[in-house]
């Protein structure tokens, strides 16, 4: 699957459930998370799409590192299914 229907598979399913969803881009540091995720109570979550059965790139997962360092809550995946299952799973316990 195409890593751009993954993420829009994740995005509807995320508004839908009362997320506020943002396309995450920073000037100078290319290698963030595609999206940011606002779950209902303020629970701010990131996910990195990839195609199907790709990887982060070394600077991604630097970036990644980084994020999670700071106590954010980061996911890279190549399913949408599991994406959403997390999302919906953090939005209960965030």
């Amino acid at each position: 699957m195409k890593e751009k229907d993954i993420e829009a598979k994740v995005v509807r399913c995320a508004r839908a459930n009362g997320f506020l969803v943002y396309k995450f881009v920073s000037p100078g540091r290319p290698s963030v998370p595609d999206r940011m995720f606002i779950a209902p109570g303020g629970c701010v979550l990131f996910i990195e799409f990839k195609q199907s059965g790709k990887t982060p790139t070394a600077r991604q997962m630097q970036e990644i590192a980084r994020l999670e360092h700071q106590g954010c809550q980061v996911v890279t995946t190549d399913d949408a299914e599991k994406a959403i299952k997390w999302l919906k799973f953090q939005q209960l316990v965030g």
